[in-house]
């Protein structure tokens, strides 16, 4: 006969694990109080019962420690982990929601006509959002300028929330990801330090430029993708003793980020010849 599995409700299924779906320990102070709460009447109860009976002492000690010992093992202690389950974890779900309201920090790029007051439509539509922008890098394309931005947005905030925004702000192809701090890193100070990297061991070339420009290292001996080559996602370095190849999916390559591969790859090839 076939048996249907249920999946037992949990108060806090945010807080359970995903694999076992345990309960991280509860702090022990709680833990403690709750335990004591529990059995006190228990073990009140228990040395009433026992104690007013005729029975020999030594027969008294060892049902009280037996009798005590094991409803607090299977009641007591299973009772007040079910029971207070929401008193005992408060501590770890007030510090999820305020992990859940923190600022999150993502990068974005997106395409913005070359007039003025165009990127001022669009921290503009982020503003409403409460979103800040904390760093621009503008590069020209054809047709219009893209620009990464750094933005610092409310906890609550998605990654569609953020592209509706740049979407109403006037911006084309818009596209978002979280980042960490280290996205904050200056941009001329990281090229400098690639390029210091480049200068002392010249077979970190396809390394750092991939670093630098947010890509993915290709082999030489690898097929690339037509449709991709045509879209400006793979990025083709002329450099020795073998062409750099990069790709980066849905974020084509601008001239100003080939330009910078190119003067990596220049640099690569004199420190190699001084070498």
């Amino acid at each position: 006969m076939d048996t249907q599995r249920t999946t037992p409700t949990v108060a806090h299924p945010d807080l359970a694990c995903e694999v076992c779906g345990r309960y991280p320990e509860p702090p022990k102070a709680r833990l403690t109080l709750a335990n004591v709460a529990a059995m006190l009447p228990i073990e009140l109860a228990v040395h009433v019962a026992v104690v007013g009976t005729e029975w020999p002492v030594p027969l008294k000690v060892v049902l009280l420690a037996a009798l005590t010992t094991t409803l607090v093992i299977w009641v007591a202690e299973p009772s007040v982990r079910r029971l207070l389950r929401s008193w005992l974890h408060a501590p770890a779900l007030r510090r999820r929601r305020e992990l859940e309201v923190a600022p999150s920090l993502w990068r974005g790029r997106v395409t913005l006509p070359d007039m003025p007051g165009a990127l001022e439509k669009v921290t503009r539509s982020l503003a409403k959002l409460g979103v800040n922008v904390l760093s621009i890098q503008s590069q020209p394309v054809t047709g219009g300028v893209v620009d990464a931005l750094v933005l610092s947005a409310p906890g609550g905030l998605t990654e569609d929330d953020l592209l509706d925004a740049m979407a109403i702000g006037g911006g084309a192809a818009p596209r978002v990801w979280p980042t960490t701090p280290l996205a904050l890193v200056d941009g001329p100070t990281q090229a400098l330090s690639l390029a210091t990297r480049v200068a002392a061991n010249p077979s970190e070339l396809p390394y750092a430029a991939a670093e630098l420009l947010g890509a993915e290292r290709v082999p030489a001996n690898s097929s690339l993708d037509a449709a991709a080559v045509a879209r400006g996602t793979v990025l083709k370095v002329p450099a020795t003793p073998e062409p750099l190849v990069l790709v980066r999916p849905g974020e084509p390559f601008t001239p100003a980020e080939a330009a910078r591969a190119s003067r990596l790859a220049e640099l690569a090839e004199a420190a190699a010849l001084r070498a």
